[in-house]
């Protein structure tokens, strides 16, 4: 662990960021360049005695963990990222954590977004990221582990999640989840995380099993998704979906589909997160 460069590195990268890129208010009045400690601490989930001990080079050895939340926070580059965690006694390693970090130019797009719910998606349809918008809508996804972290197999092994529709559009969104997971397989020829995910899949659910055998092959880039949600009621949004360019995460940008759920929406935004329930079911992804 370079404990003094590790030190260096993390306060020239605060120092770098303006407020407004992490969604905080920039004020004329505001004397430091950068972001303060305390605002670090917060968008990390950690102490700001913490921080300050990583800034001073006092720190003991961070955990995987805690520099995921550390470059999320900061808004590192891939290559910022991987040369955190080597300064820390790291070496970051394909499929762990760091793997699965949102990038941060999505991550300033979530900021830029607003009001507009918006997600960071893996090619496999793990949630790295949400912004607020996204979350009174939908929940915060962000936490499962396991296959759970998958979209798909939420879907798949989770039926009670979906919301009530007709079999024929609950076999048209089963579809598409699948179509799109085998155009990942074939991205991804190979790669054990693909193919363990497919394998519990098949095993956990027949209703994947047929329909990972019709081989139909599709990648979405639009949709329309109903929200049943337990306080505004059923919303209808559109949902366009931007990927970087070596297909491997998504951003998803939802929009109302018509007046009622632009309403809906507004109302939410309102009432917040107080009460606010763990999930919410949404057709499609």
């Amino acid at each position: 662990m370079e404990r003094d460069t590790l030190a260096d590195f993390l306060r020239r990268r605060r120092e770098a960021i303006r407020p407004a890129e992490v969604g905080l208010f920039d004020g004329p009045r505001r004397r430091t360049n950068g972001l303060r400690r305390e605002e670090v601490a917060m968008l990390a989930g950690m102490s700001v005695d913490y921080v300050v001990r990583l800034e001073q080079g006092r720190s003991s050895q961070p955990s995987t963990q805690l520099l995921v939340a550390l470059a999320r926070a900061l808004r590192l580059s891939d290559d910022e990222r991987d040369h955190l965690f080597r300064l820390a006694g790291h070496q970051p390693q394909p499929g762990a954590d760091t793997a699965r970090l949102a990038r941060a130019g999505l991550l300033r797009m979530l900021d830029l977004l607003g009001d507009t719910p918006a997600m960071v998606i893996s090619d496999l349809g793990v949630v790295l990221a949400q912004n607020r918008a996204s979350m009174l809508l939908a929940g915060d996804h962000t936490g499962f582990t396991g296959y759970r972290r998958y979209l798909v197999y939420r879907w798949f092994t989770e039926p009670d999640t979906r919301p009530v529709a007709s079999d024929s559009e609950r076999e048209r969104l089963g579809r598409q989840h699948v179509a799109d997971l085998r155009a990942v397989a074939g991205r991804r020829a190979g790669d054990p995380e693909v193919t363990g995910l497919i394998a519990a899949l098949r095993t956990a659910s027949a209703d994947f099993a047929r329909l990972w055998a019709e081989h139909e092959v599709a990648v979405r880039r639009s949709d329309r998704k109903t929200f049943e949600h337990p306080r505004v009621g059923r919303l209808t949004m559109d949902c366009e979906t931007l990927v970087t360019p070596d297909l491997g995460q998504q951003l998803l940008v939802l929009t109302p589909a018509d007046e009622e759920a632009r309403e809906r929406l507004s109302l939410l935004r309102v009432l917040g997160t107080e009460e606010f329930p763990e999930s919410v079911t949404a057709e499609g992804r």
